[in-house]
């Protein structure tokens, strides 16, 4: 046990536990989500040569930028008015600390090990989502009629519709490239591809919206790409998927007409005055159009983070849309949060953690990572996911076991 401790491997196996767990429990078991970083932090702990590992958290531009966003939460409270909110955001939020310290200071997996961590989140994925499309097929015909009215098939698993749907089109990118890497078995392929095609049909037939925005926009970025790289034919033919996938579906599947039918009767309903309480999507438009108001109020530091919702209720005092107080939403997209929220400068923080990857050489030929930007880049137009503990207890996840974790193993290469 002593040399299974010296040699590294025991925080090791630790920080991957960790993963397995974070994993399963944004999947299926939120208690996991809590035990996760206890185990990440045993991991860190158990490093044997841990005072040195200080260093890689220090150096670490990507776990620094994330500790920044905790940083301005903590200044916040200077200017807060809602001290009991404040001091629990305080403490939802330590994984922005908490996370990046784990896959800084406590021994990087090996390559073998992502793989294991990133197969287990696309295959049990895809697997969730298989079971819930076996479950709307047992009843299809209630439930094509729940979504004409606007509603979404619930998860197995009691997911969150919107985090699941970005769960399978980050699951469906990754999988790509797990397929690729030289340490995939011919079985693990095999079950990955099986996997790729189970998300597609499930992302088509329950009609997920953000996770079919989440789905092509990772197509259009990868389509572009390849087309700045003057790969006309591979370029070219994703660009035909991108045109082709939507216009199939919705010729195809029931769902997927009901699905559009009902976003333009939904959209209609705002602008044309009518009673928004029952749309969705009309009711996200007012809460856009309130926290413009409260922008324009407040364009340098917000309202505060911890205050965004009472702002947001506040001012639909004054201009409330004829909604009932109880369909008064939150805001519904992460950037116009962060601005209500801390303003310019909140913004600009936020802007740093999830963009800056994109602007450096060696993140930005790292596919994950690409996708993972994409992807919650364009999710978080329509979603403040990162005000739900899962959806951001899946972004911080990611960004750790992703970005974080890669500029670690870029600092600790040997320079030439």
């Amino acid at each position: 046990m002593r040399a299974f401790y010296q040699s590294g491997r025991l925080s090791q196996y630790l920080l991957g536990l960790a993963c397995a767990a974070g994993v399963v429990g944004l999947l299926a078991a939120r208690s996991l989500v809590a035990l996760a970083p206890v185990t990440g932090v045993a991991a860190v702990l158990l490093n044997p040569d841990l005072p040195a590992s200080w260093r890689y958290y220090v150096r670490n531009g990507a776990a620094l930028r994330a500790a920044a966003l905790y940083v301005f939460l903590l200044i916040s409270g200077l200017y807060t008015a809602d001290f009991p909110d404040w001091r629990h955001e305080l403490f939802r939020q330590l994984p922005w600390l908490g996370v990046p310290l784990a896959f800084t200071m406590a021994v990087p997996l090996n390559g073998r090990q992502r793989v294991a961590v990133g197969a287990l989140f696309v295959l049990a994925t895809a697997a969730v989502g298989l079971a819930t499309l076996g479950q709307f097929m047992g009843h299809a015909t209630a439930a094509t009629e729940a979504i004409r009215l606007g509603h979404n098939v619930p998860v197995i698993t009691r997911v969150f519709h919107i985090h699941f749907g970005v769960m399978l089109a980050l699951a469906f990118f990754w999988g790509v490239e797990l397929r690729r890497s030289p340490l995939a078995r011919p079985w693990l392929r095999a079950a990955l591809l099986g996997a790729l095609v189970g998300i597609v049909l499930v992302l088509h037939v329950l009609a997920y919206r953000t996770g079919l925005l989440a789905l092509y926009a990772g197509v259009l970025a990868a389509a572009l790409r390849l087309l700045w790289h003057r790969r006309w034919l591979p370029g070219l033919g994703l660009l035909g998927l991108l045109a082709a996938g939507p216009w199939l579906g919705y010729q195809l599947l029931g769902p997927m007409q009901e699905r559009w039918g009902a976003t333009r009767w939904d959209v209609n309903q705002f602008l044309d005055g009518h009673d928004i309480n029952d749309y969705s999507l009309a009711r996200r438009l007012a809460a856009w159009e309130t926290a413009t108001t409260l922008v324009r109020a407040h364009p340098v530091l917000g309202v505060a983070p911890a205050d965004a919702n009472a702002a947001m209720m506040e001012q639909y005092a004054w201009r409330d849309f004829g909604l009932r107080p109880e369909n008064r939403i939150m805001i519904h997209n992460q950037y116009l949060h962060a601005l209500v929220g801390g303003g310019v400068l909140g913004l600009g923080l936020w802007l740093a953690v999830l963009l800056w990857p994109l602007a450096q050489p060696t993140p930005r030929r790292n596919p994950y990572i690409r996708h993972f930007v994409v992807i919650f880049g364009a999710a978080l137009c329509v979603d403040s996911m990162l005000e739900l503990q899962t959806g951001y207890n899946l972004f911080v996840f990611g960004y750790g076991f992703l970005v974080v974790a890669a500029a670690r193993r870029a600092d600790a290469a040997p320079q030439l």
